[in-house]
């Protein structure tokens, strides 16, 4: 049985972590066991995962293997297109220039900022009284 190249690739969002497999194939996606339709139901969040292989011009040329943890839709919408992006990169190189210029390549350092002890929240005060 001959050895199909499989590319592995990280990417992260907020608290999401997405790990992928990427194999040449017909362009199946499969997230935690479950179809990418079914996974992501709206078509923005569909539209944020696939755009690193609209981008390379490769919608229906691998097939994905996603693991999502973490955070919540969004997050795990943003974590799996850095992957995606990330693993491109392994299978062509050239590709860097059209996925840097769309911004694919950078990972969103926006995080929940921490709660501080003696406030309520991480920026909120408890009320002020003069007298």
């Amino acid at each position: 049985m001959p050895a199909t190249e499989e590319f592995v690739a990280t990417g992260r969002r907020k608290t999401s972590v997405a790990r992928i497999r990427m194999t040449p194939g017909s362009g199946k996606i499969d997230i935690n066991g479950r179809s990418f339709e079914d996974y992501f139901p709206t078509v923005p969040l569909q539209n944020v995962v696939l755009q690193p292989l609209q981008t390379a011009k490769a919608v229906n040329a691998y097939d994905l293997w996603i693991n999502a943890s973490g955070g919540g839709a969004v997050g795990q919408a943003g974590a799996a297109q850095l992957a995606i992006a990330r693993a491109l990169l392994r299978v062509d190189a050239n590709l860097r220039v059209a996925l840097k210029a769309e911004g694919l390549l950078r990972r969103d350092p926006r995080m929940k900022e921490r709660k501080k002890s003696g406030q309520p929240g991480a920026r909120k005060r408890f009320q002020f009284s003069k007298r």
